[in-house]
C-alpha cells in the first residue's frame, strides 16, 4: 500500500445524539473539530467497511456531535455505534517544518548518535510537558522523550530512521 494510501484513525462514533441520526464522536484530532476536515471518511466495524464524504458536526458541550449524509435517524446511527473513524494519509496536510504526524514515526528505527539501535517506535504518547516515543526492540520498552534538538537530533524518513542523544543503558 502506498503512504498516501495509508488508513489513519482519527476518531470514533461512541454514541447517540438526538432522533434526527446524529452521532457522538470521540476524536483523535488536534483541535478535536479538524475531523471533519478530512474526509471522506472509511468507517470500518466487525460488519464491514464503508467509505462516507460530506460529514458535518459540531462541538456540543464536552462532546463533538455529527450528522453523516443518509443517517436520518436513531436506528440507522444505532448501527454506527463503534465504528472506527479512518482517513487515507494523502487528505492530511503536510506538516510545517520540526513537526511530524505520530503515524509517520511509528515504525520508524530509534538509533543513538553513537549508532546503537535502540528499536523501533510503537506509538507516541502526550504527557503534556512533551510528546514521548515508546520504543521497544523486542526485549525491552523505552520512553525517550519526542523533543527536538534536545534528545531527537534527527528524524530522516528516507532512512527510516530517528537518531537521538540517549543512553542506550538507561
Amino acid at each position: 500500500m502506498a503512504a498516501g494510501d495509508r488508513l489513519i484513525l482519527v476518531g470514533r462514533i461512541v454514541g447517540l445524539h438526538g432522533v434526527a441520526g446524529e452521532v457522538k464522536l470521540e476524536s483523535y484530532t488536534e483541535p478535536r473539530t479538524r475531523i471533519f476536515r478530512y474526509q471522506p471518511w472509511l468507517l470500518s466495524s466487525a460488519a464491514g467497511d464503508r467509505e462516507i464524504s460530506g460529514c458535518k458536526g459540531r462541538e456540543q458541550g464536552k462532546g463533538i456531535v455529527a450528522s453523516l449524509p443518509e443517517v436520518t435517524d436513531r436506528d440507522r446511527a444505532a448501527s454506527l455505534v463503534g465504528c472506527e473513524i479512518k482517513v487515507r494519509r494523502s487528505v492530511l496536510q503536510d506538516p510545517n517544518a520540526d513537526e511530524y504526524y505520530w503515524t509517520d514515526l511509528e515504525g520508524l528505527e530509534v538509533v543513538t548518535i553513537e549508532g546503537v539501535s535502540l528499536g523501533r517506535i510503537s506509538h507516541l504518547l502526550s504527557t503534556g510537558a512533551n510528546d514521548v516515543m515508546v520504543v521497544r526492540d523486542g526485549e525491552r520498552e523505552r520512553l525517550l522523550p519526542f523533543v527536538l534538538d534536545d534528545y531527537v537530533k534527527t528524524v530522516d524518513f528516507a532512512a527510516g530512521r530517528v537518531t537521538v542523544d540517549w543512553d542506550p543503558e538507561f
